[in-house]
């Protein structure tokens, strides 16, 4: 192992090695936590497909190749073919007489010494069934939902497993939060190259870089061609340099946080004495709950606080701001609060749920989704946002986007749907609903007696009139 004759190219050699034992080539389980931040055409994919043959027989176990979508995953691992080859590339890892069973459904492979290893989406992780898995493949973490690692984190703490995840920058999301989270940890790993890095690694070894500067430059200018120069160059900086500060494409809001970093505005806050504290909510159920915590006074905007959750009900989100001591003003909530609480004694709406837990619901104006998107941007430069509480709101407001068909390749005018749209949806209700308090006026002050005109009388008398 690895199958056909694989071997790591120089520039994979540093991931490769955290893994397997440079000395007796054995995938020796030591490593637990990888952070791979690769430019496109780097072989991710690639290495993490090699690695879990070799994985899988070290110690036989369940084994996860997991992207952000399962429709997604099928098409780029599981029937994706190498152009170099014209084979699958679950057959070139995976050969045929290392496996007992192959399901095409399910995508799962079951190999002869006992191990399992399947593809899945990150889109549907809590619905996976069976033996949890020994080692994850977190691809193209950037674009995945975050909870699922919050959901899988546990299982391999438990199984003494290890997780790798490989991607492609997509702004300061919860992949860079969590590259930088191990890259402070000694034990694990945390590596990112550029395609000039990548490069010179290939150089060094002997071998001719996978993709060369005049390969991005022609994909630049189809970016050019696609998106226009500014975001063309964005794109290329963040897909070939690993740059987590491009521009999202399509993004609603990237500018405007982009913004209110470069001014300040993202900062330590406290509460302000003498205002209430208001909140503003995305309600769901299956799908996370997502809360804004702010309070607004003349000409100013403070968001203190933001919090994020799935499969928990109104009491622990309650029981959460309650603790924090955010209480006393509004909480906005969007019109589907009107619709009755599953599992809610009396089959009661869910604003008699807050009500019943001495909170303050108030319906957000009634409005469409490009409404609150527009409030949205034009509230952001009025706000400050706190930098520790709020990064996981500010995270969802970097990455919410409009939604790619890929068909007709343009961007539709709807939001894309994903991890991002719940803290984004609570922010546009929070940006309809608020109302900042207006400073008094000074009264005009008199003008002098030979500046009046005769406007000016007529505008102040006025007769009354009599009727007959």
């Amino acid at each position: 192992m690895p199958a056909n004759g694989w071997r790591p190219r120089p520039h994979q050699q540093g991931l490769w090695n955290y893994f397997n034992d440079p000395v007796t080539k054995k995938f020796d389980g030591t490593g637990k936590r990888a952070s791979a931040i690769m430019h496109r055409r780097w072989g991710k994919d690639e290495i993490a497909l090699n690695m879990m043959g070799k994985a899988s027989v070290t110690r036989p176990a369940t084994y996860w190749h997991m992207l952000p979508q399962a429709e997604q995953a099928r098409k780029a691992i599981w029937t994706a073919v190498n152009p170099h080859t014209g084979r699958r590339r679950i057959d070139e890892a995976f050969p045929h007489d290392w496996r007992t069973t192959t399901l095409e459904n399910e995508m799962f492979i079951r190999f002869k010494w006992g191990a399992t290893w399947q593809v899945v989406g990150s889109d549907n992780y809590q619905n996976l069934v069976g033996t949890p898995p020994a080692g994850i493949v977190l691809s193209e973490w950037s674009k995945a939902h975050p909870a699922a690692w919050a959901y899988l984190a546990p299982i391999l703490v438990e199984n003494k497993g290890w997780a790798l995840a490989i991607t492609t920058p997509e702004g300061r999301n919860h992949a860079h939060s969590m590259h930088l989270n191990w890259a402070a940890n000694p034990k694990y790993y945390a590596e990112l190259q550029t395609i000039e890095d990548s490069m010179r690694l290939c150089k060094a070894g002997g071998f001719e870089p996978t993709v060369t500067l005049e390969d991005v430059e022609v994909q630049r200018a189809e970016y050019h061609a696609m998106f226009g120069p500014d975001a063309g160059d964005a794109l290329i900086q963040q897909e070939y340099w690993c740059s987590f500060t491009a521009a999202i494409l399509g993004a609603y809001y990237g500018k405007q946080i982009e913004a209110a970093e470069n001014a300040g505005r993202v900062c330590g806050l406290t509460p302000v004495k003498g205002y209430p504290i208001n909140t503003a909510w995305d309600i769901g159920v299956d799908d996370p709950m997502a809360i804004w915590v702010f309070q607004a006074g003349p000409g100013w905007l403070h968001i203190l606080d933001y919090i994020e959750g799935s499969n928990e009900g109104f009491d622990y989100y309650c029981n959460w701001l309650d603790e924090r001591g955010y209480r006393g003003g509004v909480d906005w909530v969007p019109h589907d609060a009107k619709q009755r609480e599953p599992g809610a004694p009396g089959a009661r709406t869910r604003i008699q749920t807050l009500f019943s837990l001495k909170r303050n619901p108030q319906l957000v104006p009634d409005h469409k989704p490009m409404d609150r998107i527009n409030a949205g941007r034009r509230l952001i430069p009025l706000a400050h946002f706190d930098e520790d509480r709020c990064e996981q709101g500010l995270n969802c407001l970097r990455s919410y986007k409009q939604e790619w068909d890929q068909v007709n390749r343009v961007f539709r005018k709807t939001p894309k749907h994903d991890h991002a749209s719940h803290g984004a949806d609570a922010w546009g209700h929070l940006a309809v609903a608020v109302e900042f308090p207006k400073p008094i006026a000074d009264k005009p002050k008199p003008r002098p007696a030979n500046q009046i005109t005769v406007n000016d009388l007529l505008k102040m008398h006025k007769p009354e009139r009599k009727w007959a």
